[in-house]
């Protein structure tokens, strides 16, 4: 089998700001038909692209998958044909559908670093945007409106469509909302938002932790490390990674079985694999 190489497809995803789990087997006990080295891509539909087994063992990545996409938290998964304990390190699957030996793979979650929308074309703006990306942040400039899972929104265009900016992240819980202004005049734009007090007092005015700064890379300096010290290092979701995730079990193995567009099933009985689906019409 020719190895299908899912890097420019990782490279995509990730610029499309995409989720998604690279899976990639480690270890594989003869006979498989999976190797050491073989990869798979898993979006949050449930879809799968490149080869990490059989379609017995493909149902339990794409299930596995889509259990740690949420969390964003990699996972060495070992599936089995006999049932094993759980082992230190590894999350131990028992799948009596496998028809060859032990696999294992490692999930590796990737999921979009956290979006920062700066509004503005001052010099801390272009500090900030500059500063930000080596930090692991996407810094993006503010197009007019705000994006469903915008981590931070730091309005720096000294009056230039501070209100817009500032009223629209606050309505959409961003979780960081900044002003660079004074202290006087940032008091005066946020007590003139049309919001309630209680969303006028989340506006970070003046932006940034007092560090005594005074050029413009030294504020964009003290607004990320209040950036940083207040969120956590993954991006914000707009929506559910995984939405609603139903599962149905295989009537003829019990493996529980994640039901996507590709699921095999007749009527409302899915099955793990084309073994199972036999074996169900047969009998």
């Amino acid at each position: 089998m020719i190895r299908q190489d899912l890097s420019r497809r990782s490279a995509a995803l990730r610029s499309a700001r995409t989720p998604f789990v690279h899976a990639r087997v480690v270890w594989a006990e003869p006979p498989t038909s999976a190797k050491p080295g073989d990869e798979a891509i898993v979006l949050a539909d449930g879809v799968i692209e490149g080869f990490v087994g059989g379609e017995c063992a493909e149902a339990t990545v794409i299930r596995e998958s889509l259990a740690a996409l949420p969390a964003g938290a990699p996972v060495l998964l070992r599936i089995t044909p006999s049932p094993e304990p759980e082992q230190p390190g590894k999350h131990v699957v028992h799948n009596p559908c496998l028809s060859g030996g032990t696999i294992e793979i490692f999930l590796e979650p990737a999921l979009p670093s956290p979006l920062v929308q700066v509004v503005g074309a001052s010099p801390t703006a272009q500090a900030l945007i500059a500063l930000g990306t080596p930090l692991g942040y996407s810094m993006v400039a503010w197009d007019g409106t705000v994006a469903p899972d915008a981590a931070a929104v730091v309005v720096a265009s000294h009056g230039g469509d501070e209100q817009p900016a500032l009223v629209g992240a606050l309505e959409a819980g961003v979780p960081y909302v900044g002003l660079v202004a004074s202290r006087k005049r940032g008091a005066a734009v946020v007590a003139a938002l049309p919001v309630s007090e209680e969303m006028q007092g989340r506006v970070h005015s003046p932006a940034g932790l007092d560090i005594g700064a005074a050029t413009a890379e030294e504020v964009a300096l003290s607004i990320l490390a209040e950036i940083v010290a207040g969120q956590p290092r993954r991006a914000r979701q707009g929506h559910p990674l995984v939405a609603d995730m139903c599962q149905a079990v295989d009537p003829i193995c019990g493996m529980t079985v994640v039901i996507t567009e590709t699921a095999l099933h007749i009527d409302d009985v899915y099955f793990c694999g084309p073994g199972c689906l036999k074996a169900y019409q047969a009998s």
